[in-house]
């Protein structure tokens, strides 16, 4: 049966998968870069894994960590899209990062050219990450001091604990931009929302306008359907928000954000993604796959 060109990279299927394994057993095991905070940032994220940004490691206990790395996959492209919005509102604009847990997320983010601010210890009581420190120093760094007392244009507001509302702070004090990583995936059995509240959102009525928004879906079993070894996984649906106060004109949207290296992690899951729609086409032509 032919397949479309489109197709073409999943011929190198089986040393690709090869190499990915490695990878996985390699950060499982603790001999990747990431697990080694004395070497830089662009060292430590070279070959990780998209399954390590999907699933944590196996030897992490849920009772004192939260995810190894970080709950999702970021995307390149979002980064520069959010940091497209950021650049416009100073020439040096400062963007503080709520809850920035180890500061992976937020340093990719810095990484586009802004300055990151990372609130040390905005919620006390959260888990760190099994990875407890994976920032880039370049660019990221942490302030001990309180929100009222920073001084900055932009807040991300990256997976906001279950419950909370950091909106209503942020707009008492008239953040230029707020923009919101998160998900409304809810707890089968608590029915408790996994991230952030219906507050959180809502609490900008009348004063923010929203200037941007998108989704990142994470199918079913994105790896499990392709490799069976692997650990079955929900869907996962991330949203990404962005406000204006109503004070900020003349805001303009990316209309073509020139292309860029895509992070690592995004060669396996373009992969992923190839593999999964050939499955479905094969089995849309009533073969088995």
């Amino acid at each position: 049966m032919n397949m479309p060109n489109k197709y073409e990279p999943l011929r190198n299927m089986e040393s690709f998968t090869e190499d990915m394994f490695n990878r996985i057993i390699a950060f499982q095991e603790k001999n990747h870069h990431a697990w080694n905070s004395n070497l830089s940032f662009d060292a430590r994220i070279k070959g990780l894994p998209l399954h390590n940004l999907i699933f944590s490691n196996p030897d992490r206990d849920p009772e004192k960590f939260s995810a190894t790395v970080a709950p999702f996959y970021p995307l390149r492209e979002e980064m520069q899209k959010i940091a497209f919005y950021v650049r416009q509102l100073a020439n040096s604009p400062v963007v503080c990062d709520i809850y920035p847990g180890n500061g992976f997320i937020g340093s990719l983010l810095a990484r586009e050219g802004l300055k990151l601010l990372g609130l040390q210890h905005h919620t006390p009581h959260s888990k760190p990450n099994q990875i407890a420190s994976f920032f880039d120093a370049e660019h990221f760094s942490y302030s001990k001091k309180p929100l009222a007392q920073l001084t900055f244009d932009a807040a991300l507001v990256s997976w906001p604990p279950a419950h909370s509302n950091p909106s209503k702070a942020l707009a008492q004090r008239k953040t230029k931009l707020l923009v919101y990583i998160f998900t409304e995936h809810t707890d089968p059995t608590t029915q408790q929302r996994q991230t952030g509240s219906d507050e959180m959102l809502s609490t900008l009525t009348g004063s923010y306008q929203l200037v941007d928004s998108w989704e990142v879906i994470r199918p079913k079993d994105i790896l499990h359907s392709i490799w069976p070894d692997m650990t079955p996984s929900i869907e996962e649906i991330r949203h990404v928000h962005i406000y204006a106060h109503n004070s900020v004109d003349d805001l303009q949207t990316p209309q073509a954000i020139p292309p860029a290296q895509s992070y690592d992690w995004e060669k396996d899951l373009q992969m992923a993604l190839l593999a999964l729609q050939a499955k479905q086409e094969v089995q849309a032509r009533g073969f088995p796959a």
